[in-house]
């Protein structure tokens, strides 16, 4: 398949993180109504149609944009030399506005405003380990498999993020365009905002030693000739 051009790519970006808030968000709403005060009711069914969802956004996006959805895995992309650094800024501005998009569309669909200020805390040391660990997972499932077997991507991805859910203390945001966004939704899956920077630190550090140890394990990658 021809790669598409610069503007389709951001569109992807942004049509796949939209659905992804979507998922994310809505399916929060609706496990935390349905599930009558279980909040691992509740968790369960968020992870599973979180997990289910993005499997599927990146089967139906990665053709076209590569379906990163992520700004640490856009940052990741370009270092590994997977895509050109001049992309970066587009990939990310597409995936903060889609991200909020989504948020919005989850709202829509649950009659509440479009956006609301969460004031769910998720302070402290542990949360900022938590998604170091799962950022640092996500990547190196992304990259690790985007090399040898590029197949299973998808599948991998979205079980890493169903499990991630689970084991770490911070349910697994590992994203700092979802991170920001969910800091407007006060629903289950919300983030207060005054946490959100320790979370991207974390998620940011996290990335960042899984490009480095991966880098060394293998080497980098070969660069794009248009790179």
């Amino acid at each position: 398949m021809t790669e598409a051009s610069y503007a389709r790519r951001c569109v992807a970006e942004a049509v796949g993180t939209a659905l992804l808030l979507a998922t994310v968000v809505g399916s929060g709403i609706m496990g935390e109504r349905l599930a009558s005060g279980n909040t691992a009711l509740a968790l369960l069914a968020n992870s599973i149609a979180t997990g289910a969802g993005l499997s599927v956004f990146i089967l139906v996006f990665g053709p076209l944009s590569g379906a990163h959805f992520n700004p640490v895995v856009t940052l990741a992309s370009a270092a590994t030399g997977q895509r050109p650094w001049r992309e970066v800024p587009g990939y990310i501005a597409s995936q903060l506005i889609g991200a909020f998009a989504g948020v919005a569309a989850a709202h829509a669909m649950f009659q509440t405003a479009l956006w609301s200020p969460s004031t769910r805390a998720r302070p402290g040391g542990s949360m900022i380990l938590s998604e170091g660990i799962a950022a640092f997972g996500l990547l190196a499932t992304i990259i690790a498999l985007s090399r040898h077997r590029p197949t299973v991507v998808a599948y991998a991805v979205g079980a890493y993020i169903l499990a991630a859910y689970w084991f770490t203390g911070s349910t697994s945001f590992a994203n700092p365009a979802v991170t920001l966004a969910r800091a407007f939704t006060d629903t289950f899956t919300g983030i207060r905002l005054l946490d959100v920077p320790g979370f991207i630190f974390g998620q940011t550090l996290g990335a960042m030693a899984a490009v480095g140890l991966f880098r060394w394990f293998e080497g980098p990658s070969p660069r794009r000739a248009n790179s």
